[in-house]
């Protein structure tokens, strides 16, 4: 099975070439992208002339699901901020172009104005092709400037992206700070690159995967993010719907993989199935530094479980003793078994600041859960809902469809259960199969996949069928999870009128944004 550019690669390219040309054109060059490192014998054309890296958030369109926002990268300023602790001399800059309004013209104009060594990028599936058309940009301005590509999807693709895509030279896998931190440092001593855990590249006409590197053991040991280098950015950063546009949007890390192996997601194999956390201590001294010196009003605690029974307590009790609370709200996501565990725990975070928890509900079925290897009770969904509303937290609800035994009878079913749910949000999600998965696997194995543009891969496109239903019927029922939620007028004017500001706030943004008639036209 090969995963092809998107059509407009060749449409929208500078060379003006079609997609199929450009294609072939790409593999022409393979040598002329891989011949700049002679990486097992150790020399390298590199050298002393390695001094300054530009990290890409390329031109992307990011989750209408979730209205209008506009996140910082935090995760290439985590890597700035290492690279800048370990080898101080080194350049860096880093270019947002969502902030900063540049389309991939104004990419190729940075590249040429700043004349990086390095260009790196992270993305996820469905933003694979904006960065390797980053990378194909950065070698037409100079063919000598390495090209670094990481992230989950590229971490799982290493191999298929390093074929597909020519002009990235180097794919790191897994966690990346020391990873990005020892290539740069072999590439200006000129040391075999061979040597570098956690890297995949070319050489000789074959992918050669490095071992991989063993997860940093202590997280409170990084450096904060590098935000310093985006501050002329840091009124743009919001999320609209969660706390207004013109509140600061900030993104930490609290812990990095999940000790759960839910059989849909890419986290915990990215992570080596272990969870790793920050203590408590430091992610409230990172919450106060964001507040403090950022001026971060809304923070996101980016963790994929956040862990009530095992670091709730502490946590607490750290941001009881600062005033900076006073100014900042929080979210994270939990499970609702943690949840229903945790009820004083999820009320003392409350006060100090936590106002909105997202929750994987996924389904009302426990075969399905069983499928996921979700390991959750569904009666514990109604439970969770109800202790959130209890402390006057925003509760949002997600919700999987398009599993391979799923019917429109099921899906009916589903519908039902999450509306009377009554979350303040519930967002549909279809099934789908990122790379990195155990679902991902057994599709590909089995043929399900029946599109391979990762650019639909955003959990809003259908990407299988079912056992009985269509590729097209599967979308056609995720509009129809969200007509009958967003179609309510009772729900509406309820919504309105709630006493939780979030909520009406929420209901007011949401409306606007016309979610239904995007949704129709993915049918």
């Amino acid at each position: 099975m090969r995963f092809l550019r998107p059509r407009w690669w060749g449409e929208n390219c500078h060379t003006g070439e079609n997609h199929f040309t450009h294609y072939v054109s790409c593999i022409v060059k393979l040598k002329q992208y891989t011949c700049k490192h002679s990486i097992m014998d150790g020399t390298c054309r590199a050298g002393s002339e390695v001094t300054k890296i530009l990290f890409v958030e390329p031109p992307k369109d990011y989750w209408f699901l979730m209205g209008e926002y506009l996140p910082p990268p935090t995760g290439l300023l985590v890597l700035a901020a290492y690279i800048e602790e370990k080898i101080p001399d080194f350049e860096i800059e880093v270019m947002d172009c969502q902030a900063e309004g540049k389309d991939f013209r104004g990419v190729e104009d940075r590249i040429e104005d700043v004349s990086p060594s390095i260009v790196a990028f992270s993305g996820f599936t469905c933003n694979a092709y904006v960065c390797a058309r980053a990378a194909e940009i950065a070698k037409k301005v100079n063919p000598d400037i390495t090209t670094i590509a990481g992230g989950q999807h590229f971490s799982s693709t290493a191999e298929e992206s390093l074929l597909n895509f020519p002009e990235i030279d180097f794919i790191i896998r897994g966690e990346g700070e020391e990873t990005l931190v020892e290539l740069i440092q072999a590439l200006r001593a000129g040391r075999n690159l061979a040597y570098v855990r956690g890297l995949s590249f070319w050489h000789n006409n074959s992918v050669i995967h490095t071992p991989r590197r063993p997860l940093i053991p202590d997280l409170d040991k990084l450096p904060y993010p590098a935000y310093h280098l985006v501050e002329k950015n840091m009124e743009k950063y919001h999320f609209a719907m969660m706390a207004g546009k013109k509140t600061r949007y900030m993104i930490l890390e609290g812990s990095r993989g999940c000790s759960y192996r839910c059989r849909f997601c890419s986290q915990w194999r990215h992570w080596d199935g272990v969870w790793r956390t920050k203590s408590a201590k430091r992610i409230a001294d990172e919450m106060q530094y964001l507040s403090e010196r950022f001026g971060g009003e809304f923070l996101w605690l980016t963790d994929d479980n956040f862990g009530y029974g095992i670091r709730g307590k502490e946590l607490r009790q750290e941001l009881e003793q600062r005033t900076f609370t006073d100014d900042i709200t929080w979210f994270f996501q939990a499970r609702t078994d943690d949840i229903v565990r945790n009820p004083e725990l999820v009320a003392g975070l409350r006060e100090v600041g936590n106002t909105w928890v997202l929750t994987g509900v996924e389904n009302d079925s426990p075969e399905v859960l069983g499928s996921f290897r979700k390991e959750m009770d569904p009666s514990d969904a109604h439970r969770a809902v109800k202790i959130l509303e209890k402390n006057d937290i925003f509760s949002h609800t997600m919700f999987v469809i398009g599993s391979r035994k799923d019917t429109a009878a099921s899906i009916e079913r589903l519908r039902r259960f999450s509306l009377d749910l009554g979350s303040d949000l519930a967002l549909y999600t279809v099934l789908t199969p990122f790379p990195g998965t155990d679902i991902y696997g057994e599709a590909v194995q089995n043929g399900w996949v029946e599109d391979t543009n990762y650019a639909h891969y955003d959990m809003a496109h259908a990407i299988m069928p079912t056992e009985t239903l269509s590729k097209r019927q599967v979308q056609e029922e995720l509009f129809i999870c969200y007509r009958a939620y967003y179609g309510s007028n009772a729900s509406n004017i309820s919504g309105f009128f709630a006493g939780n500001k979030i909520k009406r706030r929420v209901t007011r943004h949401m409306a606007g944004k016309d979610i239904l008639n995007s949704l129709r036209n993915l049918v």
